[in-house]
């Protein structure tokens, strides 16, 4: 679903968020979703313990908080800008409104739910079934995929951290596994930028899970 799709509303905002700053606080109350003009973000929730867990990042072309949307009252999941980023903003009402008088949109709407939640089924079976070098792997792929590098590094710096709240993992374990495969030539590391050296024998130690589900 593209910005194209939301052209309809009428009652929508740009926002302009600096890096780190948070625009969806987890428990507010619902009261509209936000497509990604410009920049990056990551979208997570509060696990067990307060730990936080990384659900996805987006980038330029995405939806964030539409899982709120509906009849939920609060927002199950919080968001914070990566870098300097450009939002769009649709109120909850303006797109009730629009979804109620605009078949084709209600239509092309449930068909992105739909495709959502077979894509986090998905994702869900894959990583259970996963180790954790295979999970830090996993990450690692999907990374590349979606934001692809910029010479010769992902083009997406993140903290070992962030590494590990997105794999279900440690950071200490991060550390560990990133360590390994350095030592193997998989990958090579400066800082926080990471480069991968060896995407096609990354692919083939998960490939039996289908990497390419968590897009």
């Amino acid at each position: 679903m593209t910005l194209e799709n939301f052209k309809i509303t009428e009652n929508k905002s740009n926002l302009r968020c600096k890096k780190g700053q948070q625009f969806i606080m987890e428990g507010a109350p619902v009261n509209g979703l936000f497509f990604v003009l410009k920049g990056k973000a990551k979208v997570f929730r509060t696990g067990i313990n307060g730990r936080e867990q990384i659900v996805r990042f987006a980038k330029e072309g995405e939806i964030i908080g539409h899982r709120g949307f509906g009849t939920e009252e609060y927002y199950s999941i919080g968001a914070i800008a990566l870098e300097d980023t450009t939002l769009c903003y649709f109120s909850k009402n303006s797109l009730q409104e629009a979804l109620l008088n605009n078949p084709k949109f209600a239509y092309d709407f449930m068909l992105f739910y739909a495709n959502e939640l077979n894509r986090s089924e998905s994702k869900v079976k894959s990583i259970s079934q996963m180790t954790v070098r295979e999970r830090v792997i996993d990450t690692l792929l999907y990374i590349n995929r979606k934001f692809g590098d910029l010479r010769g590094f992902l083009n997406l710096p993140l903290s070992r951290k962030e590494y590990a709240d997105y794999a279900g993992t440690t950071e200490e374990q991060v550390i560990r596994i990133f360590s390994a495969l350095k030592k193997e030539k998989l990958i090579a590391a400066n800082g926080k930028r990471i480069g991968i050296l060896n995407e096609k024998a990354l692919k083939q130690e998960i490939e039996e899970h289908h990497y390419y589900l968590g897009s």
